[in-house]
């Protein structure tokens, strides 16, 4: 009866960290580390004496535990499993979130604005009970919290470091400047990640386009700097970043990845030469400004101390160097080290800022919040979503169809409206499963990554990551700084399209060509 009161205890406790979690950041990770310390040490009695399972009355769930080499689990689904599965219908918060994301800003956007952080929390909150106290599955939400908390930890802080950096370009805006700066992003992107290159270039793009600036010019910069740019290392993009750290060498990426990064890169480079050669629309610069120096002024060139740090705090993993400190849960160890270093970074980089950069920056926390509350909605409620998903791809009828074109799109649908980092995963565990690999294995993923001992292996691999990352773009939710980027953009003025409109008159007509064009040359005849 005790154990029974501890057990809904620790669902209520972990319920309200989830709930308040964008209130109380840094805090969440400890209250969870004690408030979870009893059940850590039931369990780390009952891995010491095997016959003592027999006799403990617990759920299904709790006896269901998948340990990796030093005690790292696949964060995302198969160790994930409960007495009992979420039914179809439990999809429907996260319908409703992704209708009401699209709907609001049109239809009722005074209500929206004002109301936004509730409906997210509320709708996360039904989930997140259900799971809880319906289906006995404390593993979804303790793992979703973990996966909000290091997303929230690295967007904020990048975005506000990057606030600090003021870059003037003081040149005349024309179709090729603007391209040249999207492709120097893109390069840029491979090196401090698709946010940190989002956050630092999207102001000074849309102070140098300030007197013909389109919401063009915004999606176009989603397209190639906060997406397809970061294809070619570890770094630039969350879903390669977790392949990587499961065991697939660092340079893989950019060995396997160039080729259809470089088209990629190349066609939406040119569609948008041409998209802004007919913006017409335009104050004559020559009017306002006759001379320009054609120079790029930097200010606060010191945040990008901080910048740096952010980058190297990532690798910073407990489940890659054991002497790193973490919370253990069910044989699972989570960072919280890398995620105070980032939330100690968004203190110190905005504390220490040069102000007239912050200034000039017209620098404000509204859209670092705006993305806050939203994604903690899309977090709660997308858990029922990935574990079906999940189940299927690693169902006998799933693994059937594993080629590299059903991985290219398979991946890439989720990958446009869930969060494309837990999509990888799950096919990368499933192509690896119809060939008898365990993506929790290091040794195996290097195999399956070198393509010596499994069939199509480099294939399967290349088209779940190009995939992953190309179609991060399809929505402003596919891929982190999608949204904020659209945020920013606002917060000057900018009339963006809503979520249906972003992918009817710009992801639909221009980014899917590209998709298909790269699946044709690069995928479906390849062997």
């Amino acid at each position: 009866m005790d154990q029974d009161n501890n057990r809904f205890s620790t669902r209520v406790i972990i319920f309200l960290i989830l709930l308040f979690s964008p209130l109380f950041g840094q805090l969440s990770a400890v209250e969870l580390e004690s408030d979870n310390s009893s059940t850590v040490s039931e369990l780390s009695v009952q891995n010491s004496n095997n016959t003592e399972l027999a006799t403990v009355n617990q759920d299904q769930d709790d006896q269901v535990q998948h340990e990796e080499e030093h005690g790292e689990t696949e964060g995302h689904g198969s160790e994930e499993a409960s007495s009992h599965k979420p039914p179809g219908w439990s999809v429907l918060p996260f319908v409703i979130l992704l209708l009401m994301i699209a709907t609001g800003p049109l239809f009722y956007e005074h209500f929206w604005h004002k109301n936004y952080p509730k409906i997210a929390i509320l709708l996360a909150a039904i989930v997140v009970l259900y799971y809880l106290f319906a289906l006995n599955n404390e593993h979804g939400p303790v793992h979703a919290f973990f996966e909000y908390f290091q997303f929230i930890a690295l967007l904020a802080s990048l975005y506000i470091a990057s606030g600090g950096i003021h870059i003037d370009i003081d040149k005349k805006s024309s179709p090729m400047a603007n391209s040249i700066l999207l492709i120097c992003g893109a390069v840029i992107a491979n090196l401090i990640g698709t946010t940190g290159a989002s956050m630092l270039l999207i102001k000074p793009f849309m102070r140098l386009n300030k007197h013909r600036i389109k919401p063009y010019h915004i999606v176009f910069f989603i397209f190639i700097v906060s997406n397809v740019g970061g294809s070619l290392t570890p770094i630039g993009d969350p879903p390669l970043f977790l392949g990587f750290l499961k065991g697939v060498p660092f340079e893989w990426t950019i060995t396997h990845n160039f080729l259809p990064w470089v088209f990629g890169i190349s066609l939406l480079t040119l569609i948008f030469y041409f998209f802004d050669k007919r913006n017409k629309d335009v104050i004559d610069e020559d009017e306002i400004q006759t001379e320009f120096t054609n120079k790029i002024k930097v200010s606060g060139a010191k945040n990008f101390g901080w910048l740096a740090l952010v980058i190297i705090s990532v690798f910073i993993d407990p489940n890659v160097f054991d002497w790193v400190p973490a919370i253990n849960y069910h044989g699972q160890r989570f960072s919280f080290i890398r995620e105070f270093i980032m939330f100690g970074v968004c203190f110190f980089s905005y504390r220490f800022a040069d102000k007239e950069a912050i200034q000039s920056n017209d620098f404000s926390f509204e859209p670092i919040r705006e993305v806050a509350f939203i994604f903690i909605g899309i977090f709660g409620t997308m858990m029922p979503a990935l574990e079906l998903v999940s189940e299927f791809a690693k169902s006998p009828e799933g693994v059937a169809l594993i080629s590299q074109n059903t991985l290219y799109w398979g991946t890439g649908a989720l990958s446009g409206f869930l969060d494309n980092a837990p999509t990888y995963l799950n096919f990368l565990a499933a192509s690896m499963a119809s060939q008898g690999a365990d993506i929790n294995s290091i040794s195996e993923v290097v195999e399956y990554a070198t393509g010596d001992t499994y069939p199509h292996s480099q294939l399967y691999l290349k088209a779940i990551s190009i995939a992953a990352v190309f179609f991060g773009a399809m929505t402003y939710i596919g891929n982190g700084p999608n949204f904020m980027v659209k945020s920013i953009a606002e917060q000057v003025g900018i009339k963006m399209p809503s979520f249906f409109g972003y992918m009817i008159r710009f992801s639909i007509p221009f980014l899917l060509p590209m998709i298909i064009l790269t699946w044709l040359i690069f995928f479906l005849f390849a062997k």
